[in-house]
């Protein structure tokens, strides 16, 4: 029922999946908890996630937990088949495909939704605009769902700004468990360890422009400035480029920085951020990458229909375009997520903060599934605190209570 690409792989997949689960004492305890208390029993689960070895123990935990369950891709160059075998392997019905066709993607899709979720965990939101747009029948079994990532909240708020949301969502990137330390820390280092790979070049002396300062952008120009490169952020928003200029970065704009810049990455979570007149102004062999979720950052489309010509990069996934000026730019990973499609994603231990918020907030649905309003929803405190407390724990970690005359003096107003 399953369609991967190659069962033979599960192995691969395993000895993964059984690395990550070492490092993920979070999930681990979550699981244990699922399986003695079964909260998604009877409910039905579509999962689209980035499919390596992190999310395959966050689907292994929902399962233990009850669920029956699907599972999808949610990038055509993030899935590791290795995994999706793995999971199959194991009882897990998946529908995806390393380097899909986007209709082979849009398939994959419909398939994990066909049996009607109850609870939908989506990374970008194509999942939610597909019930939305050509699954609407679906819709009224759906009792709500979990988001993972900047670009998708920014998808489901525009939804809900026009009525056409059509169930309760929660905002997972959004906890301070999530973006604090996932998109700063996580794709600070994830982002790096991809560009690396896919380049092998020094980053000590470069000048590495940064598209984009919030959490993530904080976190790639925060390593780009640890391995010694000389960083410029550009930003739409003054406050945050503000911070940008206090943290000791350049800020000016694309234009300005297009003339200069050694390497480029994007993470804004918008469109054409990086396009024609910044790209005639690049030097010959600037790197450019995305960081964000789609690949709509780097405009892409115009550079396969004006380069003069295309020639492979340093890995499958790496072009280099010669304009007519005679200078010649890499793009990594096809402008993709450049952290999942030459890398291995985020590291093991701050996906278990990422995927222990996902998991307590698909429970939180479960148990709350007839009270929940219909409308894009916070985390709750309760849960953010939980992983917070959970982590410190595993880590050695001890912290203070407040005692009650301390309660009692930050309630009062009397001092």
């Amino acid at each position: 029922m399953s369609e991967i690409r190659d069962i033979a792989l599960a192995p691969s997949g395993e000895r993964k999946i059984a690395w990550a689960k070492r490092y993920m004492p979070l999930l681990n305890s979550i699981e244990e908890d699922f399986r003695r208390e079964k909260p998604f029993a009877g409910l039905k689960m579509t999962v689209s996630l980035h499919l390596e070895a992190k999310s395959a123990v966050l689907c292994r935990v929902l399962m233990e937990g009850g669920a029956d369950l699907r599972i999808t891709g949610c990038n055509p160059l993030s899935t590791q088949d290795d995994v999706t075998a793995a999971l199959v392997s194991g009882g897990a019905q998946v529908w995806s495909v390393y380097g899909c066709t986007p209709e082979e993607y849009d398939r994959h899709m419909a398939e994990a939704l066909s049996f009607g979720p109850n609870i939908i965990i989506d990374d970008g939101g194509d999942l939610v605009s597909m019930l939305h747009r050509s699954m609407r029948d679906l819709l009224p079994q759906v009792i709500g769902g979990c988001e993972e990532t900047t670009t998708g909240i920014i998808r489901l708020h525009a939804m809900a700004r026009e009525g056409a949301l059509k169930f309760p969502m929660l905002t997972v990137n959004d906890a301070r468990c999530k973006h604090f330390f996932d998109n700063r820390y996580g794709t600070g280092q994830s982002a790096w360890d991809g560009i690396n790979r896919a380049t092998n070049l020094v980053v000590a002396g470069k000048n590495v422009v940064v598209a984009g300062y919030g959490w993530c952008g904080r976190g790639i120009a925060m390593r780009a400035k640890g391995l010694g490169a000389r960083v410029t952020v550009t930003e739409i928003d003054p406050v945050k480029a503000l911070e940008a200029m206090m943290d000791g970065y350049e800020v000016r704009t694309m234009d300005e920085a297009a003339e200069y810049g050694d390497m480029f990455i994007t993470s804004t979570g918008c469109c054409r951020v990086i396009t024609e007149r910044h790209f005639e102004k690049m030097r010959d062999g600037a790197i450019l990458c995305n960081a964000g979720h789609f690949n709509v950052e780097v405009d892409v489309d115009w550079l396969e229909r004006h380069a003069v010509s295309v020639c492979q990069g340093r890995t499958a996934v790496t072009k280099g375009y010669t304009l007519k000026n005679g200078r010649t730019l890499f793009l990594l990973a096809e402008g993709r997520l450049v952290n999942l499609a030459s890398g291995d994603g985020h590291p093991v231990e701050i996906m278990d903060m990422s995927f222990a918020i996902q998991a307590l907030a698909a429970r939180y649905i479960a148990d709350h599934r007839d009270s929940l309003p219909l409308a894009v929803l916070p985390i709750p405190d309760d849960i953010d605190y939980d992983v917070a407390r959970r982590k410190l724990a595993t880590s050695g970690m001890t912290i203070d209570t407040l005692t009650e005359e301390q309660e009692k003096y930050l309630g009062s107003w009397a001092l």
